[in-house]
């Protein structure tokens, strides 16, 4: 098992690789097995002890096709993006320039494009993934729905705390104009849904309550900073100031660990010490992604009197 982890890199082996090295290919599966070593897939094992998730497979994956760049979802992941809808199970995403084959799977979905230059890829946590501001170019180029669009955009033009990671702000604002401005499938759409971005946005949930505030004719100011009686500064997530009113969109899961969602709680007295507030209202993730309609009503209620 010494003399074949040795041939290993990252935790992968690949066939080619051992049987260049004088391993015979006709036993070397079951050897392989019986040392422990795990299939990642045709052609690739992960060493023993080795958990295979879905960054060993695409370091697999990239060993077995050079070509191959991570991109859309799963550079997402890498770059600490967040994606509504996104899941644990999505398909591995890359992009690869021509000549490449095409595929398109349960496991793995490969983008065939002639606009790919080394310019818009570069090395992240150990592989070769579109950059971030071609990562949210083809994001929201490939989006379904407005939500979906300007919630990536929205987290990478924003400095906040993802998977438990504080981290910069990963593009400007220019830098997305200027990649949507080739004349490429999508693109006239994605800059319509570029407009609608704010970099103070701290929350997908944050996003899609600013969306409906803005369907409902409203343009509150996001994350503005006030400071309470004692003068400690607070930034509500929404402030209508003319009426005093401020909303909060709460929720543990996209501010990134119980200990942040306590946090926001614990805050809820000291905000309505600041003299701007007359009013606080507060809303959970799961009421602004399932009945958005309940929480506009809400807050129109607020607003009237």
């Amino acid at each position: 098992m010494y003399e074949l982890a040795i041939l290993a890199r990252g935790g992968v082996l690949l066939t080619a690789w051992a049987v260049a090295a004088g391993r015979p290919p006709g036993r070397l599966a079951g050897r392989l097995r019986r040392d422990g070593w795990q299939r990642i897939c045709r052609g690739a094992w992960a060493a023993p002890g080795r958990e295979v998730d879905w960054r060993l497979r695409a370091t697999a994956l990239q060993f077995l096709r050079p070509e191959l760049v991570c991109s859309h979802g799963t550079a997402a992941r890498l770059h600490r993006i967040e994606r509504l809808g996104a899941d644990a199970g999505d398909p591995l995403e890359f992009t690869a320039p021509p000549p490449t084959r095409s595929a398109r799977g349960e496991d793995i979905r490969v983008h065939g494009t002639t606009f790919l230059t080394p310019r818009d890829w570069s090395n992240r946590r150990g592989l070769r993934t579109t950059t971030p501001a071609r990562t949210v170019g083809d994001l929201i180029r490939a989006s379904g729905t407005r939500e979906e669009a300007v919630v990536a955009a929205d987290s990478a033009l924003a400095r906040r705390a993802v998977e438990g990671v504080r981290r910069e702000a990963l593009v400007r604002y220019e830098d997305l104009a200027a990649e949507l401005a080739a004349p490429r499938r999508g693109a006239a759409r994605a800059r319509t849904w570029l407009r609608l971005t704010e970099p103070a946005s701290g929350s997908p949930a944050e996003t899609v309550a600013r969306l409906r505030m803005r369907d409902a004719g409203w343009l509150p100011e996001s994350q503005p900073t006030l400071l309470t009686a004692a003068g400690r500064p607070l930034r509500p997530d929404f402030l209508f100031r003319a009426a005093g009113l401020a909303v909060e969109i709460e929720g543990h899961a996209f501010h990134g660990t119980r200990r942040a969602h306590e946090r926001d709680v614990a805050r809820f007295n000291a905000l309505q010490s600041c003299p701007e507030i007359r009013r606080v209202l507060r809303f959970t993730a799961r009421e602004v992604f399932r009945h958005p309609d309940r929480m506009t009503a809400t807050i129109r209620a607020a607003l009237s009197l």
